[in-house]
């Protein structure tokens, strides 16, 4: 770790040990108190009712650290997506190095990439929660063969430290680097990859939480637009609590961010281009790839029809957030949890709880919608939906939460930053009742007490809603409930 880096860590690390110390027995409080409960209205389930009927079912994994598991995960489903070429075939993750396809009739998924076969220094040991391929996004032209984009496609995924040299945070690599690499098939019809890759990008990581998360394209935009062909991807604040080395509201470095950079567009020398109008490339000091900043760990986000992005940002302790993507937007991580100040906003208290809303909540892009640990602990995947099967859902933004299971749903009409649009809870039904998920196919938390759904939501070509739950394995499409087939509780 350089000299800037250590002094900013050391500064850091004081400061949390500072405020913990003003906040113990003796110490005068503050005049500003910490929040016991932020978000008091409790969120209520709807009217919507929808059952998760069995889709594909993928092939048991184990973790490669050691332990050789670190919970009973099945296997380590992340996201599904359709392939761009209108072929129906959908595309799954598991984060221990496996990419899957199967297609919109179900098909026994077959392993299309295996990671753990490729010399790319590919390595999940150091947390498997969250290591491992975390994401992947296929080129829009990826089946068109007069696309300068054919056969390619891109994956995100974490490797040994000493695999390769960093394009940022060469020294700050404690734990692993988090890479993105380019994959171009011979054949873009093939079920099983054969062909050429690359390594894109590479950021040295010094924890082994908050990851590079998800990948992907803008499917709004057409050949000849500014956004056609761009890659956009998520790096949280590079782990531990609290960003103790401060990236959230640094420039310099691309962490605790949305990138975007042209994956075909680099030079001789360069491995990817700088879209003309990233908002920080004339900005001195600046990494040029930010696209947006001052987010946690933004796991997942995702594009509406119309080119709008939802970015889900898990929060530290209190606050799981919705926020609408914007070119050049500080989203106020460390400093702001949701709509929240935190310790490191006011000074003198201590760090985790949140304290009452700041007076300039036009400095921040704030969230769209937010909710607190009564409700759930970590926000996951998200869609506006888009698709027929559930007419009642039409233009509603849906999302999940990883631990409890809980699928939420808010309007999407007259979103405003900063006034939180009401929650609602999708009603689920398995089996002809209605489940709480992380009971019904839930496996033991290493995190804390009770069961952990690992829920994630997937997404088909027609707009179409799927379940993927860590414990078993099991990928589940969602439809409407047929009208008296349910007794709602």
């Amino acid at each position: 770790m350089n000299a800037d880096l250590t002094s900013k860590y050391t500064s850091s690390r004081l400061m949390l040990l500072l405020t913990a110390l003003l906040s113990g027995p003796g110490y005068c409080q503050s005049a500003v108190q910490a929040l016991p409960d932020p978000i008091p209205e409790t969120i209520q389930k709807g009217d919507i009712t929808v059952v998760a009927e069995p889709f594909v079912h993928v092939p048991q994994t184990i973790d490669s650290g050691k332990p050789v598991t670190t919970n009973t995960a099945w296997a380590r489903l992340q996201y599904m997506y359709p392939i761009p070429d209108n072929s129906g075939r959908l595309v799954l993750n598991d984060l221990r190095g496996l990419l899957y396809f199967t297609d919109k009739s179900g098909t026994e998924p077959v392993v299309y990439l295996d990671l753990r076969e490729q010399e790319v220094g590919f390595d999940d040991s150091m947390f498997p929660n969250e290591t491992g391929l975390t994401g992947f996004a296929f080129h829009p032209g990826f089946g068109d063969a007069n696309s300068p984009g054919y056969g390619k496609f891109y994956t995100a995924f974490s490797v040994d430290s000493g695999s390769g040299v960093s394009d940022y945070l060469e020294m700050d690599a404690d734990s692993h680097e988090s890479v993105v690499w380019e994959w171009t098939a011979n054949t873009a019809s093939a079920n099983q990859f054969a062909g050429r890759k690359r390594e894109l990008f590479r950021i040295g990581q010094f924890a082994n939480n908050h990851n590079i998360g998800t990948l992907a394209f803008n499917p709004a935009a057409t050949p000849g637009s500014s956004d056609y062909g761009l890659l956009y991807l998520s790096l949280g604040d590079g782990g531990g609590a609290n960003d103790p080395a401060e990236y959230g509201q640094s420039l310099n470095v691309p962490m605790a961010s949305i990138l975007r950079i042209d994956p075909l567009g680099g030079a001789t020398t360069e491995a990817y281009g700088i879209p003309a109008d990233n908002p920080f490339i004339n900005v001195s000091n600046a990494a040029p790839e930010i696209w947006a900043y001052g987010l946690r760990h933004a796991q997942h986000f995702s594009f509406d029809v119309d080119g709008t992005m939802y970015i889900n940002d898990i929060g530290q302790a209190q606050i799981e957030e919705v926020n609408i993507g914007k070119a050049g937007a500080n989203y106020g991580w460390r400093v702001r949890e949701g709509t929240f100040a935190t310790a490191f906003g006011i000074g003198g208290v201590r760090p985790n709880p949140v304290y009452p809303p700041p007076t300039d909540m036009q400095a921040y892009e704030y969230p769209v919608a937010q909710y607190d640990h009564d409700e759930g602990s970590a926000i996951s995947s998200g869609f506006v939906y888009r698709g027929t099967e559930i007419p009642a859902l039409e233009g509603k933004y849906v999302f999940s939460d990883l631990v409890s299971g809980r699928i939420f749903y808010i309007e999407t009409a007259f979103l405003i930053p900063g006034q939180p649009a009401p929650i609602t809870e999708l009603r689920l039904m398995m089996n002809g009742v209605e489940v709480n998920l992380a009971e019904a196919v839930g496996f033991p938390n290493t995190y804390g007490r009770g069961k952990r759904a690992g829920l994630r939501l997937g997404i088909d070509a027609a707009g179409e809603l799927y379940l993927l739950t860590k414990g078993d394995g099991w990928v589940r499409r969602l439809r409407s409930v047929k009208e008296g087939s349910i007794e709602l509780q």
